[in-house]
């Protein structure tokens, strides 16, 4: 069954229980799908989709920052359900040590010698991880190691 095929079963199961929050956020994720194939005049594979789901996930975790920020602790809390039910769809995410190995691999093979080698890590991390961790996160050891 193709991401977007679940998404539809999704949908159609949380409108029979009565689940809005997970109605909404499904809703939203085949809008995004949908739009997208509009504009670019294609049909997503599951890889497209993915990519639309993390990027979903990186704008609400963004938004948390400002709810924080703002007090509002009941679009905080709406906010992080959103976030879980997004992350059912997305592959199992890398542990902080299964990470850490592939930057510093992807350390090794590049030759990186200070922060402005940051493009080439990135680079070479990225497709390995697809959906599998945040950039924010590799960002973060990368600068560990040169910071």
């Amino acid at each position: 069954m193709s991401l977007k095929e679940k998404l539809m079963e999704d949908l159609k199961a949380s409108m029979k229980n009565k689940d809005k929050v997970r109605k909404n956020v499904v809703t939203m994720i085949r809008a995004a799908v949908k739009q997208s194939e509009v504009d670019n005049r294609v049909e997503l594979e599951d890889e497209d989709v993915l990519s639309i789901i993390m990027k979903q996930v990186k704008q609400r975790k963004d938004s948390i920052e400002d709810f924080k920020a703002g007090g509002r602790d009941d679009l905080v809390a709406l906010t992080e359900e959103e976030i879980s039910i997004l992350t059912e769809y997305l592959p199992p995410q890398l542990g902080a040590e299964e990470l850490e190995e592939i930057v510093v691999q992807a350390i090794k093979d590049t030759n990186a010698q200070s922060k402005k080698d940051m493009g080439k890590i990135m680079g070479k991390v990225m497709p390995i991880i697809k959906g599998r961790a945040d950039g924010k996160q590799v960002n973060q050891i990368v600068m560990k190691y040169f910071g």
